[in-house]
């Protein structure tokens, strides 16, 4: 794997750790890597990361 293949695997890594850190809300994901929204927004549809679209239960549900 060359050394851009394996960057790019990491900034994935990193942005589907901030998006499970923050429940999926993107702007908090985008906030926590110190990302503009619109940086973070173009990063996602790069890497072809989808979304998540259901509902997140808590606990005492």
């Amino acid at each position: 794997m060359m050394l851009k293949e394996k960057v790019e695997e990491l900034e994935k890594q990193e942005i589907l750790s901030a998006l499970n850190a923050a429940k999926w809300v993107k702007s908090r994901a985008a906030r926590a890597l110190g990302l503009s929204e619109r940086m973070f927004n173009y990063r996602i549809k790069k890497y072809g990361i989808r979304i998540r679209k259901e509902v997140v239960m808590t606990e005492e549900m």
